[in-house]
């Protein structure tokens, strides 16, 4: 049987969201309808709302609904921009669906640098605020959570402090870390912040940005007044009953999912004893995240390794998979000579102890593999 751990990239979908989206496709309905049916249709779409809005301590009413967390992201970035921000900074780690976007928008962009843990410097961001100048417009920057690599949490509410004090706008990608640790958007100071069903049990190609008050949000899609005017389009109504499932399921399991914490850090000290080396363990992680990479033992080789085995992990985040190059995030480490060796491992709603064990054991039999014709190939 095989062994699926590679839910970073994306979750398995838990029954109550399958079951949610059969529910929503054998009945017929356009939210925007008035009709009974119509009616029927917004009652689910808004219940899905408060439930996603629950999940990260949002008001429902400032709960957009996007096609995936990359939608929401390019919101936020855009509307900045139209908001007047001709200049961004962007933390070294964010996922490429951040920076790609800032780096086409017409204006200057600036890093925000890394420790070695993979920890935002605030003392550079406070620093760097001083010194805003304001033909700039309003400074924005871009923070996630939790890294979607190495699983580290960054010091959001402390940077969203900040930021603050300089009149700027955080935003958020809140992406990883939803449905894996307790949040609340507001009192992280998030003003924009987004999210992903697939990343936490439910569909894939729906998310949700949420907004505060001092964001001001642009219209990305043209066509319709549909989510209270900031993107045109007919719902993707299931999608959206299974994101509200998913979500209100993970808002009830967050105090079991901890647990990983326990188990996978049991895994890693197994694989650290035959040279493994944990990227960011000395920084507040997800509990579902290992991050490891071991020396002479190359990416490919382990992931093919495990594979043969039937136990999935990644080679670092499934979007950039298939490129050769360096991890943006592990060089801002100072770690990016590991890249080639590095692999994550990662837990998902349904992952038990004995699946961290099991991922254990079978690494430890690969590498052992490995060693052997190492040595022979030596001899």
């Amino acid at each position: 049987m095989s062994l699926y751990l590679d839910h970073n990239a994306t979750a398995r979908v838990r029954p109550q969201a399958i079951a949610a989206m059969t529910r929503t496709m054998e009945n017929v309905g356009n939210p925007s309808s008035i009709h009974a049916a119509g009616r029927t249709a917004r009652a689910v779409m808004e219940q899905a709302r408060a439930d996603v809005g629950a999940l990260i301590a949002a008001p429902e009413s400032t709960v957009i609904f996007t096609s995936g967390g990359t939608e929401a992201n390019a919101i936020a970035l855009e509307s900045a921009v139209a908001a007047g921000a001709r200049r961004l900074i962007v933390s070294a780690i964010e996922h490429d669906s951040i920076r790609e976007t800032a780096g086409i928008l017409g204006v200057e962009v600036e890093v925000l640098p890394v420790d070695s843990h993979g920890v935002a410097d605030l003392v550079w961001l406070g620093e760097r605020l001083t010194r805003w100048d304001a033909v700039d417009g309003k400074p924005f920057v871009a923070l996630m959570l939790a890294n979607n690599e190495t699983g580290v949490i960054q010091p959001v509410a402390e940077a969203s402090a900040i930021v603050r004090a300089a009149d700027g706008w955080l935003h958020v990608d809140a992406i990883q870390a939803a449905g894996k640790i307790a949040m609340d958007s507001r009192a992280l100071g998030a003003d924009t912040l987004s999210i992903s069903a697939h990343k936490l049990g439910g569909p894939q190609g729906v998310g949700a940005l949420t907004f505060g008050p001092r964001a001001t949000l642009s219209r990305r899609q043209h066509g319709g007044g549909q989510e209270r005017g900031r993107r045109g389009g007919t719902e993707n109504l299931p999608g959206i009953a299974g994101f509200g499932a998913a979500a209100a399921e993970a808002l009830a399991g967050l105090a079991g999912y901890g647990a990983q914490a326990t188990w996978r850090d049991a895994a890693a000290a197994r694989l650290k004893a035959s040279g493994g080396v944990v990227m960011g363990e000395g920084a507040p992680r997800l509990p579902n995240t290992l991050c490891i990479a071991t020396p002479g033992f190359t990416s490919d080789l382990q992931v093919m390794g495990l594979d043969l085995a039937q136990v999935m992990i990644s080679a670092g985040s499934a979007c950039s998979s298939g490129k050769v190059k360096a991890s943006p995030v592990l060089t801002a480490m100072g770690q990016g000579v590991l890249s080639a060796c590095v692999i994550r491992v990662s837990g998902g709603w349904d992952t038990t102890e004995a699946d961290w064990n099991t991922f254990a054991d079978v690494w430890l039999e690969a590498h052992a593999r490995h060693s052997q014709r190492r040595m022979r190939k030596s001899a």
